[in-house]
């Protein structure tokens, strides 16, 4: 078996899936700069996104709970336990999805309260909120398709949720008039379309290789707690994320110039671009570390992790490259250019955007390691790994900025990305305790 044919199996496709998207955050801010007052407009979905993503990042441990674990079942070849993990992903998602739906007032308008949103960011979120029990059903879905080695069935349907996201905001926001919360809406049509084609799909797919089971199998106990215990750590680690990046952006709108918002929102997609590319190798190293612990097979593991990590480096030195060479025309891309602030955000990411060039070779280890600690279901090293840098986040942010201001909040970022892989490597005993577990 060629371990870079295998990793690249699992990590195109979901480079493909992955880079939908933050092209589908590309378009959202390009039509919201396009609806006139480009720095009002994206300054309102920048923050109604980050309120989403803080739900969405929020419930992603759904996703990574059941990868891990339906991994190690594959590599074992235990279909029972694959098709108890598949039904339990989807309780857990229902129940989840339906007390965001309860909860939405407190939740929307706490969060406006803290995001400083206007009445524009309020409709923007309380049309959204009806999607997000279909964006967290889609997390389980992946999550275990994940788990089975299955990259195909993600990127189709990511592809097509997303194309049908960007052609609904068009029409839903112009030729509508509906303006921002189009957008919103167009977010809600394409979530359950998304959620109707992967569960169609994958029950055609794998209807032969389940068992029969019980409600009594799903809900028990033991094998309960155990996936309880792992998304009890990665929930931790998720606020974490979610913390850093809402903090960005209401750090960004409150740094008294909504151009420093604008700009921020901008730089961070570029940012995004990145990171969305990396984690489709972050990805194959959760899927096969997995595979691999399960079959015990301690040499297929090395190699597998070696290779990933090598392919990571490789993809951040060519986004290095990129931005480097085309920051400025990648940037006039969310524009436009006949407003009278495009030249002003242009002279103010000028200013910024050394940050995004260095920012890929920071952030070239954490994602991988991710994926290992994922697919090792390593949850408590990830946890205490992402503590200690959100830490280090918050204490550089506030220690520097009186000195260097919005350069603090890139700083900060910046080593915290940085933190976080090389805190799991030694948290791991540079990986020792991951080759363990397949002996």
């Amino acid at each position: 078996m060629g371990m870079n044919r295998e990793i690249l199996r699992i990590a195109l496709p979901n480079i493909v899936s992955n880079i939908t998207v933050p092209i589908m955050g590309i378009a959202g801010t390009m039509i919201a700069g396009h609806l006139g007052n480009s720095v009002a407009t994206i300054g309102a979905l920048a923050i109604g996104v980050s309120i989403f993503n803080f739900i969405y990042w929020n419930c992603s441990f759904i996703r990574m709970g059941t990868s891990g674990i339906t991994a190690q079942a594959y590599g074992a070849g235990d279909s029972r336990t694959t098709t108890l993990m598949l039904a339990r992903a989807i309780l857990v998602s229902v129940v989840v999805g339906v007390l965001v739906l309860l909860l939405q007032k407190p939740l929307g308008w706490g969060a406006l309260k803290i995001m400083n949103g206007d009445d524009m960011v309020a409709e923007y979120f309380f049309a959204r909120v009806w999607a997000v029990p279909a964006g967290v059903l889609l997390f389980g879905l992946n999550g275990w398709l994940t788990g089975m080695q299955n990259a195909i069935i993600p990127m189709i349907v990511a592809v097509a949720v997303n194309v049908i996201h960007v052609v609904f905001s068009i029409f839903l926001a112009f030729d509508f008039g509906m303006g921002i919360t189009g957008i919103a809406y167009a977010s809600v049509i394409a979530q359950w379309l998304g959620v109707i084609v992967t569960g169609a799909i994958t029950w055609w797919h794998y209807r032969r290789g389940f068992v029969r089971i019980t409600w009594s199998e799903v809900v028990d106990m033991q094998s309960m707690k155990e996936f309880v215990l792992i998304n009890r750590d990665l929930i931790v680690r998720t606020l974490c994320i979610v913390a850093t990046y809402t903090f960005f952006t209401a750090a960004s709108a409150r740094m008294g110039d909504p151009t420093i918002l604008a700009v921020n929102t901008i730089l961070l997609q570029l940012f995004t671009l990145f990171s969305y590319m990396n984690d489709g190798f972050a990805y194959s190293a959760e899927a096969l570390t997995g595979r691999f612990i399960g079959a015990r097979d301690g040499v297929s593991l090395r190699d597998c992790i070696k290779k990933c990590l090598l392919w990571g480096l490789a993809v951040s030195v060519i986004y290095v490259g990129v931005y480097v060479g085309w920051w400025r025309d990648l940037l006039t891309l969310f524009l436009d250019s006949g407003a009278g602030d495009a030249d002003k955000i242009l002279e103010y990411a000028a200013r910024y955007i050394g940050w995004i060039i260095a920012i890929p070779l920071a952030a070239s280890m954490p994602f991988i390691m991710d994926g290992i600690m994922v697919g090792a279901t390593q949850s408590r090293i990830m946890r205490d790994s992402m503590i200690y840098s959100t830490i280090a986040y918050f204490a550089i942010f506030f220690s520097m900025r009186p000195l260097i201001g919005n350069n603090a909040l890139w700083l900060a970022f910046s080593s915290y990305m940085f933190l976080r892989g090389v805190l799991q490597y030694f948290m791991s005993r540079r990986l020792k305790m991951i080759y363990e577990q397949a002996e």
